[in-house]
């Protein structure tokens, strides 16, 4: 009888601050990466400073999304999905990046609404959740240029989700101009956050995980605990140090340490508002996106 082997996927996200790939298998009906790729294309602070993407950023994204494609060919994947999310939606000639993307690497992308950021990241968090998974689960995934908020439960899926114009990158473009950021700095983020999320009401989840780059980051400093004492703890590190600093002591990029209180402002809000500590979920928005190539091609059924 011959062998099967797990059929592999890609997920490429251009996002606001990054450029992400993600390859993976199903083994079991559980995802093991086979390979993970990130550029900096900063994408969020051309928007913000130029007002649209630059013919120079929209090739250098393009050809950042087309090694990463070619990386993925190379290991053999069945499909690959190129998705945009809440700064490509934002960007007034969005329709160029589409285009400059599918001519470079041959495979188009899709914008994403924030009903879709949010459900994605909730099915790659609960996708790759071991154990028990009972009760309301909030997923809070904090990117660069929005922040999504999603309630469901495992054997219903999503019952309620929102999409903040909230994002690490957009915060620390706009309001850090010191290295580190000083106490009035800090202060504008904490309140820009408070005054957004302030809409947001919702029954106490049961449990509640962060992903996304600034909850994988503080976990340099902080491990998997990610209450609000040890997000406090990240902050006051992060006030007193630069960012070359920190990021030689965490071995992390400098520009990701940049963005760091910025994402961690908004994540300390909404486990206030949730009132309930977050934990550092495993999966996200690639996953999710993994998960549902595989399962439009028969793979979770196999």
């Amino acid at each position: 009888m011959a062998s099967w082997a797990p059929l592999a996927y890609a997920c490429i996200d251009v996002g606001s601050n990054t450029t992400r790939l993600l390859v993976a298998e199903l083994r079991d009906g559980r995802l093991r990466e086979l390979a993970a790729q990130r550029a900096f294309t900063r994408l969020g602070r051309c928007v913000l400073e130029e007002g649209a993407l630059t013919a120079g950023k929209l090739a250098e994204c393009a050809a950042v999304v087309a090694s990463q494609a070619q990386l993925a060919r190379d290991l053999g994947v069945l499909a690959i999905d190129v998705v945009g999310t809440a700064v490509v939606r934002d960007a007034p000639n969005r329709a160029e990046l589409e285009a400059a993307v599918e001519k470079a690497a041959g495979v188009p992308m899709r914008v994403l609404s924030g009903e879709e950021e949010a459900r994605l990241a909730f099915t790659g968090v609960l996708g790759t959740l071991s154990g028990a998974a009972d009760g309301r689960i909030a997923v809070v995934d904090v990117g660069g240029w929005s922040t999504e908020v999603v309630l469901g439960t495992r054997a219903a899926g999503v019952s309620w989700s929102e999409s903040f114009r909230l994002g690490s990158g957009l915060l620390a473009d706009v309001y850090f101009h010191a290295d580190p950021p000083d106490r009035r700095e800090l202060a504008a983020v904490t309140a820009h956050v408070s005054e957004v999320l302030e809409p947001l009401d919702l029954p106490r989840p049961d449990r509640a995980l962060a992903v996304g780059g600034s909850a994988t980051s503080v976990r340099r400093i902080v491990g998997r605990e990610l209450s609000r004492h040890a997000l406090e703890r990240s902050l006051e590190l992060l006030s007193r140090s630069s960012c070359d600093e920190v990021a030689a002591r965490i071995d992390l990029h400098p520009e990701r340490v940049r963005l760091m209180p910025a994402g961690i402002a908004i994540m300390h809000e909404l486990a206030r508002r949730l009132d309930v500590e977050l934990e550092l979920g495993n999966g996200g928005l690639r996953e999710g996106v993994v998960l549902e190539l595989a399962a439009r091609t028969g793979e979770l059924q196999r």
